[in-house]
């Protein structure tokens, strides 16, 4: 069966997550509502916000005005790094489902990076584990965990009777930023691992391989750098706040990499182009 953006990843939650997300990090909340309305427009089904962000109202007042059912959007948003306690998580968790009040629910709620110390990230997952109970919070996850913040919580999961599974986990990845350690052993579990700034935030646009994949297949560069991270089985989430770069950007059914061309998208380099709190020692 053909892909679309509203094909769907089933998840450890028994919830289903749409393939291709639409992202809105530093996308001024005075644009988002109109910007996340037509990617709703364009076929996007998933919408990424945070609470770091300071759009989630925007983002949530889009979906609800967009006149589809609210059960074809999966809305994420994430803990911020402020709030990594028990008490402070809960309170943000809260923030957040007022913000999306309209929604009645959250699909996906994230801890944004692993700050907070140890103590301070079991107890915001266990705030996490007690908002899912309530199902005002669908599925649960982490952001920007490295392997010993993932280990430390299956640790924790597993030993402490709080209980939850990782849904999803959720990086920086691209040719440029493969993070292969980190979703392997996200894989072995059973999580959806999704890719932020697919797009390199547009700093790899001149690479020759790209020049050159993108008139092979007569797409954009971005498409071929989304296509990439759909093959290797990611849910990628571009941002834009150019209404013909969204609608482009979600073009990307229709063709398919090969696998050499895939293999020579791969690279050895680990080069992130934003915060990287997975490989920060001081965490």
């Amino acid at each position: 069966m053909a892909l679309s953006p509203q094909s769907t990843k089933k998840m450890v939650s028994g919830y289903e997550i749409p393939v291709l997300g639409f992202g809105v990090y530093k996308t001024p909340p005075d644009v988002t509502e109109t910007v996340t309305l037509k990617a709703l427009q364009a076929g996007y089904r998933h919408i990424d916000s945070a609470q770091l962000y300071r759009n989630e109202r925007e983002c949530c007042t889009a979906i609800h005005n967009s006149g589809l059912d609210r059960s074809q959007i999966f809305y994420t948003s994430k803990v911020p790094t402020t709030h990594m306690s028990y008490e402070k998580a809960k309170e943000a968790i809260e923030a957040s489902l007022e913000a999306a009040k309209e929604l009645g629910y959250i699909d996906l709620m994230l801890l944004h990076a692993p700050y907070g110390g140890k103590s301070g990230r079991l107890g915001a997952w266990r705030a996490l584990v007690e908002a899912q109970s309530t199902g005002k919070i669908r599925s649960i996850g982490v952001s920007n965990y490295g392997l010993q913040h993932l280990q430390e919580l299956e640790d924790y999961i597993q030993t402490s009777g709080v209980g939850g599974k990782i849904a999803v986990g959720q990086y920086e990845i691209h040719p440029w930023c493969a993070r292969e350690d980190i979703v392997a052993w996200l894989r072995q579990r059973g999580a959806v691992v999704e890719a932020y700034s697919p797009l390199v935030q547009a700093k790899r646009m001149e690479e020759p391989v790209l020049g050159d994949l993108a008139r092979k297949y007569k797409r954009s560069r971005a498409q071929v750098l989304v296509r990439w991270s759909l093959q290797k089985g990611y849910v990628p989430l571009p941002k834009s706040v150019t209404e013909s770069r969204i609608v482009e950007n979600s073009q990307v059914f229709d063709f398919e990499l090969s696998d050499e061309d895939m293999r020579r998208l791969q690279t050895e380099e680990y080069a992130p182009v934003s915060w990287d709190p997975a490989r920060d020692s001081r965490l």
